[in-house]
């Protein structure tokens, strides 16, 4: 099977942020994309902003863009369009890797034949994918190249997991996780860690053989954490949970291209880029995931590195890509969240502050996304905000 890559000529950048419609009396996922999107665009399909699986979200995203300033403000014109068509239904927007207390057995389906099929063929599994997440896009020159910066990226699961945690909730309970939605997106057979794969035929024969065996009817249903994506001619990052804020967006979607940019140009100074071993890289996810920014994650053969040690260090190492780039301020943004806390966190110590109220929490996403930066709760004591669990089983 031969699969063509539209190669990009440039580290170029699209972002796909996948935000929740919430009932702004009950706070619960409330549906409202279909009327929302057809007031927005009523003569057909709006470019920037598109029906996701359920009716309670609405996947923003941008144009082909040059830079992380350019691609976050496309976003913004998007949200400001459809903010009071979803304000004029009693509805806010935010976004977070889960809904803190929302049941997915209440949400509905979009009308898409693609989403049914996926609801018939998975079943329960699909059913409960009230997940969000960003998307990053970074355009690269060839399909081979693709496929080397695909496994070399996969050391840096954790990194961008612990980062972007944001659903320590999962109907209205404390998961214990800092990412459930990581977990909860691993059930569908497709989903997860990426192939380790040699070159683009390699890549080419397995899709082929996917497709020959009734796996799925197009490679679009592979939907690894980090993949090639020969349409765009990009490698797409989609290991992020859901971020609240504009501000967290731009800063994964800076180190992503900083990341994409320079291996890309160790490839044509002639070097052949590291394939971390797979039980490593799984392992590691799975520190992210429970543990967060307080993960310990595996270096080498058997060491052990704490994950905001090694996302210091990659931000050292990214700097000069990111001042050739033009994101040098989003990618600043990674040493706020270290200092101060990840969205899981943020979550836990306001439902913490609240007695548990989850609505509370909520409230605070509300207040993120229209604030545009994290918004952090005053304490005496930073631990307190980087603990692992805060108000266990608070409900809403």
């Amino acid at each position: 099977m031969q699969i063509p890559f539209s190669a990009s000529p440039s580290s170029s950048l699209g972002i796909e942020w996948e935000l929740q419609l919430v009932d702004l009396q009950t706070r619960q996922l409330t549906s409202g994309s279909e009327q929302i999107l057809r007031e927005l665009s009523p003569d057909g399909e709006h470019p920037t902003a598109k029906h996701e699986l359920l009716q309670s979200t609405i996947e923003v995203i941008t144009a082909v863009c040059s830079t992380v300033g350019q691609a976050t403000d496309d976003l913004l014109r998007t949200v400001a369009a459809l903010r009071p068509l979803a304000q004029k239904r009693g509805l806010g927007l935010m976004c977070t890797g889960t809904h803190p207390f929302t049941d997915w057995k209440t949400q509905q389906i979009s009308a898409n034949d693609r989403y049914t099929k996926l609801v018939n063929d998975m079943q329960w599994l699909a059913r409960r994918l009230q997940i969000f997440g960003v998307h990053v896009h970074v355009g690269v020159r060839s399909a081979d190249k693709a496929i080397a910066i695909v496994n070399a990226l996969t050391s840096y699961i954790p990194h961008f997991l612990a980062l972007s945690a944001s659903s320590p909730y999962w109907k209205g309970s404390d998961t214990g996780l800092a990412s459930a939605r990581s977990k909860v997106f691993e059930g569908l057979p497709t989903a997860g860690l990426p192939q380790q794969l040699a070159d683009w035929g390699q890549f080419e024969g397995y899709m082929g053989t996917l497709i020959k065996t009734g796996t799925i009817s197009s490679i679009k249903e592979v939907w690894w954490d980090i993949r090639p994506h020969p349409t765009y001619g990009t490698v797409e990052l989609r290991i992020a949970d859901g971020l609240p804020t504009i501000a967290e967006v731009g800063m994964v979607a800076a180190l992503s291209q900083c990341l994409v940019d320079t291996f890309d140009r160790e490839i044509d100074k002639g070097y052949t880029l590291p394939v971390p071993r797979r039980w490593v890289v799984q392992e590691n996810k799975w520190r992210a995931a429970r543990y967060g920014l307080d993960a310990d994650i595996i270096v080498g053969e058997d060491g052990l590195q704490p994950v905001r040690a090694a996302l210091r260090e990659l931000v050292q190492d990214m700097r000069p890509s990111a001042e050739r780039l033009g994101c040098v301020e989003q990618l600043a943004a990674v040493d706020q969240v270290l200092e101060r806390g990840a969205s899981y966190q943020r979550q836990r110590a306001v439902a913490a502050a609240s007695g548990g109220d989850l609505t509370a929490v909520v409230d605070s996403l509300l207040d993120e996304f229209e604030a545009g930066s994290p918004i952090y709760l005053p304490v005496a004591d930073p631990a307190a905000v980087r603990g692992n669990l805060g108000a266990a089983g608070a409900t809403a």
